[in-house]
């Protein structure tokens, strides 16, 4: 018999269902968040029967339960554990651990991925085009090079598996694997997937109006109240604000923190390390300690939101030859252009600043973490330079 131990997330519930395709009902499963796996390796260590072998995916145990875990297997438990964090690295050190960050071709790996490798290699399961399949949207999704790869079906496996219960998203996978040659949706997933995007957008549109700027340490930070569209959320804030470290998604109700970036120079793991918690580098989490809450939630309470840039702009473009007009809350105007090939300057309120720039992207990273500006509309725009003119003209008639 075997017991596997797993995230609730797709990554770790597409584990549980590679494991059903290979074990059937000699399997139990049972899907856990960060908090409740300790608890139920503890009950398993106590009252489990050493006949049972245990497995863990997509998640690790305390220091505690590292050393009774040892114990049971020195004494001739048997167990494995294989997880992609680099968190839990250490325990590969063990001979039942299997932690692997990334495969030798340097693709990010996920513990369905790791977890269909071993069922393969030790014969549990054979080859098969739609699990291969599957896995790789897993795969991606999870440590996402969907965005990179621009790869919708993984984002949209991701969906339909939040659209439906576990039980439920667990039995149409098992179906469509076993009997399907490749992975496919069907047609009216593909209808309520296209609903749930536009449902997403919409949601992103009402947030993006609701999102803060804080800095923390050294690194920038935007911060949002959301319960849904965790991961959607904090790509595309990510996207419409890179002068920001990464995104920090609050959900009260829940009573946790999570961070995501689009950027390669911060690892958001790092930083739910210092609240507790853990992920990827690209997406990561933790619980709302009191430090967090001080943070993100006492420290913003009483801050605007940040004014979104100009959306459908002719004129007053970002990166532009002529120019890009910028103001911030108090009225100020800011004028970022070229001054030649390989300098960019800033003018305030038509005072040049002092300092210089070898790229828009670093100016405007530099406007927008300390003035809070943003981009301003064509018209305001086109009435900026034609009152320039005239006071130009002006001043060569005197």
């Amino acid at each position: 018999m075997y017991k596997l131990l797993s995230h609730t997330d797709l990554d770790g519930v597409s584990c549980g269902i590679l494991a059903k395709l290979a074990f059937g009902k000699d399997i139990n499963v049972r899907y856990n968040s960060v908090s409740a796996l300790d608890q139920n390796v503890k009950w398993f260590l106590e009252n489990g029967d050493k006949n049972t072998t245990l497995w863990i995916t997509d998640l690790s145990v305390n220091a505690e339960n590292e050393q009774k875990l040892n114990e049971f297997y020195e004494d001739g438990g048997k167990v494995q554990l294989i997880d992609h964090h680099k968190t839990a690295l250490h325990f590969n050190d063990y001979e039942w651990g299997h932690v692997k960050v990334e495969d030798q071709e340097g693709h990010l790996c996920s513990a369905t991925s790791l977890l269909y490798e071993y069922l393969l290699n030790h014969n549990y399961l054979s080859p098969k085009s739609s699990i291969s399949e599957y896995v790789e949207l897993v795969r991606q999704y999870d440590t996402w090079e969907w965005e990179a790869n621009n790869n919708q079906q993984a984002q949209r496996l991701n969906a339909l598996f939040y659209l439906v219960s576990i039980d439920e998203f667990e039995a149409m996978m098992l179906e469509r694997l076993s009997k399907q040659e490749h992975f496919s949706f069907d047609e009216f997933e593909n209808r309520i997937l296209t609903m749930e995007e536009n449902k997403i957008e919409r949601y992103i549109r009402r947030k993006r109006r609701e999102l803060v700027q804080i800095q923390v340490g050294e690194n920038f930070a935007g911060v949002v109240y959301a319960e849904s569209y965790h991961s959607e959320l904090g790509n595309e804030l990510g996207k419409d604000y890179p002068h920001l470290d990464y995104i920090t998604i609050i959900n009260m109700g829940a009573k946790r923190l999570g961070f995501r970036t689009i950027h390669d120079h911060v690892d958001v793991s790092e930083i739910a390390g210092l609240y507790g918690g853990g992920g990827h580098a690209k997406a990561s989490g933790c619980v709302l300690t009191e430090d967090a809450y001080k943070h993100f939630v006492l420290d913003t309470f009483h801050l605007e939101p940040l004014h979104e840039d100009a959306r459908f702009n002719k004129y007053n473009l970002k990166k532009s030859p002529f120019g890009s007009l910028y103001k911030n809350r108090r009225n100020d105007i800011f004028f970022l252009y070229p001054e030649n090939e390989y300098t960019w300057v800033i003018e305030s309120n038509e005072l040049k600043m002092d300092e210089t720039f070898y790229s828009f992207d670093e100016a405007e990273k530099y406007l927008k973490r300390s003035y809070g500006v943003w981009l301003l509309r064509d018209d305001e725009f086109v009435n900026y330079l034609m009152a320039f003119r005239k006071k130009a003209k002006e001043q060569e008639e005197i």
